[in-house]
């Protein structure tokens, strides 16, 4: 297995090199402080990258988002999962909007590390469960705006509390809700070795949304961030039977758009695979 990693920091690299190789010596770990010396490794002679991994913040003269759309046009096969210090949930949902197939904040340990790698290569979209908790409650209140993770927290913690002292003062029973605290707590079932394992076309689990084989497929190049144009072309299909195959793929995971399908998807696997 390959894995570019492209951060402006030499020392997380290093860091980020050496929690890789202990995950498995058979990961070869490629590496750029640079969008130029990444351009570079991705279009050597060697095999092709199976992963890469990427800082959103790249320095004051680079838009990570710009670097993410740029590999997204010219590299859409390769994977891309986000290794960010950004604090901004739109930051996720928009890297996700983008494309990206993971979402992982630096504080990660290695244990969540291995969980989104796995679910990366296997085809799926990893974000840690709290970030989808928060997402998803602040979602539901509006525009997700600058709000930080740190931020939501508080935010939806005061919400929760308040909603609980009406419930009190109105003498009705307190109604459990899904707080902030119960969603850092989920601790993901440890996953198999990643030696060995590769990108197959669909990630496992999706049978669970009762869709017909071909919108499946459709759904796993969704999750890759493929555009309508390049699902057809893959697939073999016109862009029109594409639309209908996304619209369906929508209708029955109760969403409204690509983004939030990625998100529900998220949700579905990582709830799999700590049921597992």
């Amino acid at each position: 297995m390959k894995v570019l990693m492209l951060d402006d920091h030499p020392l997380v690299l290093t860091a980020l090199r050496q929690m890789l190789e202990t995950l498995d010596p058979g990961i070869h770990v490629g590496a750029a402080e640079t969008p130029a010396q990444a351009k570079a490794l991705l279009a050597g002679d060697d095999a092709p990258f199976d992963l890469l991994l990427l800082d959103l913040r790249l320095g004051d003269d680079v838009d990570g988002f710009d670097v993410l759309a740029e590999l997204r046009q010219d590299h859409p096969e390769l994977p891309v999962a986000i290794v960010s210090a950004t604090e901004r949930l739109a930051d996720v949902v928009r890297a996700v909007d983008m494309g990206a197939m993971g979402f992982v904040p630096k504080r990660s340990s290695m244990a969540e590390l291995t969980e989104a790698l796995s679910m990366v290569l296997s085809g799926g979209v990893y974000i840690p469960p709290v970030l989808l908790e928060l997402i998803s409650r602040l979602q539901g209140r509006g525009d997700l705006g600058d709000t930080t993770i740190t931020a939501a927290r508080a935010q939806l913690a005061a919400a929760d509390a308040a909603e609980a002292a009406a419930r009190a003062g109105q003498g009705a029973p307190a109604v459990p809700q899904p707080t902030v605290a119960a969603a850092v707590a989920p601790a993901v079932a440890p996953l198999a070795a990643l030696d060995g394992l590769l990108p197959p076309r669909r990630p496992d689990g999706l049978d669970v949304l009762g869709l017909t084989p071909r919108q499946t497929e459709v759904l796993a190049l969704l999750l890759k961030g493929l555009p309508n144009k390049l699902i057809a072309r893959e697939l073999n299909l016109s862009v029109e039977t594409v639309k209908d195959h996304v619209a369906a793929v929508l209708r029955a995971l109760n969403v409204s758009s690509r983004t939030q399908a990625v998100l529900a998807v998220s949700r579905v696997l990582q709830q799999r695979a700590s049921g597992a």
